[in-house]
């Protein structure tokens, strides 16, 4: 679907940097022409100076806070001394020199390759060893953090102001590092990369030497530190990502595609043209199978793309720049909400559609999803492992945007045989990640935990009826019959085909009727607080019952393997017969408890659609049935067997459910 909107030209925009920001980064740092030698901050065993390092930073005489711009000014030829500095060292000597300078980030090779990025002439590359270098800086320094603090914080710049790493470095070493990240007065290097608003062209090389330098030097303090307090630095595991099927929703991208892709990049109205060397280096890294470089690149370059829809389609032009000190960047945060700083209604989510809102959400913003961006950049993933699948999937979207929103007259482009499935699979996509996704999957998990019920291995039913003094079976079939008729109750609001009289629990409480109820498709873009707050409980219980079933398969087998062997005493066989007896009615409860689960999320969204309705009365029933959930898991626990009290803590829980039931309280009857 190829969307008309009137956006800025992308070749009318020569820069994304406000002109104070402009100013920073490209010319403050030029200003002094001094040459400054090397020797000054680097003594002859090759370590950091720091006390010469840090007199370049200059302070305000009002306050004795950092002056940003005199220190950015004063470091300008230092920096430039740094860059000539290493580009006079051949790649052995550089390694050899400070390869164990390098070990604490626990990224030795991605600093060593930095080498390579000073060498190179393009500019992409110095930008993305930039972004990687600022990556695994944060995280080495969070992981020193932690000697000395707790909660590390998430935010660089409070990373950067703790006590704990001035403690560790010194403060005046970690003004130095403010001047240079984590700072929005001073060049903010991380974050004007990381967002999308600067252009290849537009990071100074010499900065990313100093940055090197200065981590290096880093370092070499540590080690110090290190061996005057005999400390050990402890490195945070990596993220590792499972269940990589999850983001499975785009075909596999092959080389015909890429290649469309590059020509999308050239044309599409959703690309800057200052920033097209960024797409075609994502395009190519992820063609060498450099995923994470590849989204590395891509990912700001989509919050730029986004960036100027958004302030193209809420009519505020000026936010496609960098903010200043003062005023917050327009980033994927506030472009992916519901409403803009001012409290009006953002329109982009309009314009983009509920799918690729829905995408977005779930791999950047969701909790439970990856938040690839966040986790990149901050330093929380394996940069050497990163998953295919995850930057095949981006990149799939990527592509899709790209097509939205280009000019009608490439609609072959578009309409390509491989281009097609993508947008396909890209307009009918559902989130995977947002709270009520994860309850419907763990529904299903339940369910196909439940159904492996009849599988399991028990004693004859002949050997359990002839036990002298259980008596159950009637009990039971006391609550099979109220399950039932709560069932009959139910069936207006299920699917006519999952429907049967015959039989109404094992014809109706499938595992088919729950794919197909959980197949509804529900909308999840800003669900109203008190839709959350009931999901929340309803994740509960679904988590109790399938505890239940574990617990329930692992203690039939374990008895089953007893009785077998004889090795059950008098007590543990009598309560194996009526473990077996309860089982007759713990099957069709737990499944009627994931039905309902079921039914109250699809109608939940219809009722707060339609009107309020006081759902706390509704939370109290629920709660309840949590509770319930809840003396489950105790009752059928291996160290409790408490199968006679699961019996009329049942009873009272079916009547519960169905006088709420019978008073047409429960809320897919409110949703008709």
């Amino acid at each position: 679907m190829s969307i008309s909107i009137h956006m800025a030209l992308p070749d009318s925009v020569t820069t994304c940097l406000s002109q104070p920001v402009h100013y920073a980064i490209c010319k403050l740092g030029f200003e002094k022409k001094d040459t400054y030698d090397i020797n000054n901050i680097l003594s002859g065993n090759e370590e950091v100076c720091w006390q010469a390092v840090t007199e370049h930073v200059c302070y305000l005489e009002s306050d004795q806070s950092v002056d940003y711009i005199k220190s950015i000014r004063s470091f300008g030829p230092v920096c430039e001394s740094v860059n000539s500095y290493f580009k006079s060292l051949t790649k052995e000597q550089f390694v050899i020199q400070y390869v164990s300078c390098f070990h604490w980030t626990n990224c030795t090779e991605v600093f060593l390759d930095m080498f390579d990025v000073l060498q190179s002439t393009q500019a992409t590359e110095v930008a993305l060893g930039l972004m990687k270098l600022t990556s695994c800086l944060e995280r080495a320094l969070g992981d020193v953090y932690l000697l000395k603090g707790n909660d590390c914080p998430f935010l660089l710049r409070d990373l950067l102001a703790s006590e704990q790493l001035a403690d560790v470095f010194g403060q005046a070493v970690m003004n130095v590092l403010r001047v240079f990240i984590g700072s929005p007065h001073g060049l903010n290097l991380r974050n004007v990369l990381w967002h999308g608003f600067v252009s290849p062209q537009e990071i100074p090389t010499k900065y990313c030497a100093m940055l090197l330098f200065l981590t290096a030097g880093l370092g070499q303090l540590l080690q110090t530190y290190l061996l005057q307090t005999k400390g050990v630095l402890v490195h945070r595991s990596y993220l590792i990502f499972s269940s990589l099927e999850e983001f499975d929703a785009f075909p596999d991208l092959n080389n015909e595609i890429l290649s469309i892709a590059e020509e999308l990049v050239k044309l599409s109205h959703f690309v800057l043209k200052i920033m097209v060397p960024f797409w075609i280096a994502a395009l190519t890294a992820f063609k060498q199978s450099r995923y994470a470089d590849s989204v590395i690149l891509l990912l700001p370059q989509l919050e730029a793309g986004l960036r100027l829809l958004f302030t193209t389609t809420n009519k505020c032009p000026n936010r496609l720049l960098t903010a200043e000190s003062s005023a917050l960047y327009t980033t994927f945060d506030e472009m992916l909400a519901k409403h803009l700083d001012n409290e009006e209604v953002n329109h982009l989510p309009v314009v983009l559609e509920e799918p690729a809102m829905d995408f977005l959400w779930d791999f950047l913003n969701h909790q439970e999803g990856p938040r690839i961006r966040d986790r990149l950049s901050h330093g929380e993933i394996n940069l050497e492992t990163f998953p295919r699948e995850i930057a095949n999937q981006i990149f799939g979207f990527a592509i899709t945007i790209l097509c939205r929103f280009s000019d009608k007259d490439i609609f072959s482009l578009k309409e390509h045989m491989v281009i097609k499935p993508l947008m396909n699979c890209a307009s009918c996509y559902q989130s995977r990640f947002h709270p009520i996704s994860r309850l419907k999957k763990q529904v299903l998990e339940c369910m196909k935990s439940i159904c492996l019920w009849p599988e399991l291995e028990t004693v004859p039913e002949e050997q359990v009826q002839n036990i002298k003094g259980l008596e159950g079976n009637a009990e039971a079939n006391t609550l099979i019959l109220m399950i039932s008729e709560i069932i009959s109750q139910l069936q207006h609001y299920m699917p006519q085909n999952c429907c049967s009289s015959d039989d109404p629990i094992n014809g109706v409480l499938t595992e088919r009727l729950l794919v197909e109820l959980c197949d509804t498709r529900i909308c999840t873009l800003y669900s109203p607080r008190p839709v959350l707050e009931v999901v929340v409980v309803l994740r509960k219980i679904s988590t109790q019952c399938h505890q239940v079933s574990q617990q329930v398969i692992a203690g039939a087998g374990l008895r089953y393997a007893q009785w077998l062997n004889k090795t059950l005493r008098s007590r543990q066989r009598h309560n194996y017969r009526r473990m077996l007896n309860s089982i007759k009615f713990l099957s069709p409860v737990l499944r009627l408890i994931l039905l309902l689960i079921t039914l109250e999320l699809i109608g939940i969204h219809s009722v707060c659609k339609k009107n309020p309705f006081d759902y706390q009365q509704y939370l109290k029933f629920l709660k309840s049935v949590l509770q319930y959930t809840e003396n489950l898991v105790t009752y059928t626990s291996p160290d409790k067997n408490k199968w006679d009290e699961t019996v009329e803590l049942t009873k009272k829980t079916l009547i519960k459910i169905r006088k709420i039931s019978d008073r047409k309280l429960m809320l897919m009857h409110l949703a008709t």
